[in-house]
Protein backbone atom coordinates (compact mmCIF):
# COMPACT_ATOMS: atom_id res chain seq x y z
CA UNK A 1 0.00 0.00 0.00
CA UNK A 2 1.28 3.44 -0.83
CA UNK A 3 2.14 6.01 1.76
CA UNK A 4 1.59 9.77 1.69
CA UNK A 5 4.49 11.83 3.03
CA UNK A 6 3.89 14.99 5.08
CA UNK A 7 6.99 17.04 5.90
CA UNK A 8 6.38 19.36 8.85
CA UNK A 9 10.00 19.70 9.94
CA UNK A 10 10.65 23.03 11.62
CA UNK A 11 7.01 23.52 12.64
CA UNK A 12 6.10 23.67 16.31
CA UNK A 13 3.11 22.38 18.25
CA UNK A 14 0.27 22.31 17.32
CA UNK A 15 1.02 22.69 13.59
CA UNK A 16 2.34 19.14 12.90
CA UNK A 17 -0.85 17.54 14.26
CA UNK A 18 -3.12 20.10 12.58
CA UNK A 19 -1.44 19.53 9.20
CA UNK A 20 -1.60 15.76 9.66
CA UNK A 21 -5.29 15.96 10.54
CA UNK A 22 -5.97 17.95 7.37
CA UNK A 23 -4.03 15.43 5.27
CA UNK A 24 -5.81 12.44 6.85
CA UNK A 25 -9.24 13.94 6.11
CA UNK A 26 -8.40 13.82 2.41
CA UNK A 27 -7.29 10.20 2.48
CA UNK A 28 -9.25 6.96 2.10
CA UNK A 29 -9.77 4.69 5.13
CA UNK A 30 -6.78 2.43 5.70
CA UNK A 31 -4.31 4.63 3.80
CA UNK A 32 -1.05 5.49 5.52
CA UNK A 33 0.46 8.87 6.28
CA UNK A 34 4.13 9.28 7.17
CA UNK A 35 4.82 12.51 9.04
CA UNK A 36 8.34 13.91 9.40
CA UNK A 37 8.72 16.37 12.28
CA UNK A 38 11.43 17.95 14.43
CA UNK A 39 9.34 19.20 17.37
CA UNK A 40 9.84 16.77 20.28
CA UNK A 41 6.35 17.61 21.55
CA UNK A 42 5.02 15.81 18.46
CA UNK A 43 5.71 12.45 20.15
CA UNK A 44 3.07 12.92 22.84
CA UNK A 45 0.90 15.04 20.51
CA UNK A 46 0.56 12.27 17.90
CA UNK A 47 -0.01 9.59 20.54
CA UNK A 48 -2.87 11.64 22.03
CA UNK A 49 -4.20 12.63 18.59
CA UNK A 50 -4.45 9.00 17.45
CA UNK A 51 -6.00 7.88 20.73
CA UNK A 52 -8.65 10.61 20.50
CA UNK A 53 -9.45 10.32 16.77
CA UNK A 54 -9.30 6.57 16.21
CA UNK A 55 -6.44 6.73 13.70
CA UNK A 56 -3.75 4.10 14.31
CA UNK A 57 -0.22 5.20 15.19
CA UNK A 58 1.53 2.22 13.62
CA UNK A 59 5.10 3.28 14.40
CA UNK A 60 7.32 6.17 15.29
CA UNK A 61 11.08 6.55 15.31
CA UNK A 62 13.79 9.17 15.54
CA UNK A 63 16.92 9.46 13.48
CA UNK A 64 19.33 12.40 13.50
CA UNK A 65 16.77 14.61 15.25
CA UNK A 66 14.00 13.87 12.74
CA UNK A 67 10.89 12.17 14.08
CA UNK A 68 8.96 9.87 11.77
CA UNK A 69 5.36 8.83 12.50
CA UNK A 70 3.34 6.32 10.48
CA UNK A 71 -0.42 6.75 10.90
CA UNK A 72 -3.16 4.62 9.34
CA UNK A 73 -6.38 6.48 8.64
CA UNK A 74 -9.35 5.15 10.57
CA UNK A 75 -12.46 3.71 8.99
CA UNK A 76 -15.22 6.16 8.09
CA UNK A 77 -17.66 7.15 10.83
CA UNK A 78 -20.45 5.05 9.29
CA UNK A 79 -18.22 1.96 9.31
CA UNK A 80 -17.23 2.52 12.93
CA UNK A 81 -20.86 2.73 13.99
CA UNK A 82 -21.74 -0.44 12.13
CA UNK A 83 -23.39 0.99 9.07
Amino acid sequence: MSETLLDVKGMNCPLPVLRANRALRGMAPGERLRVLATDRAAISDFQAFCRETGHALLAWSEEAGILSFVIRRRADEAEQKGG
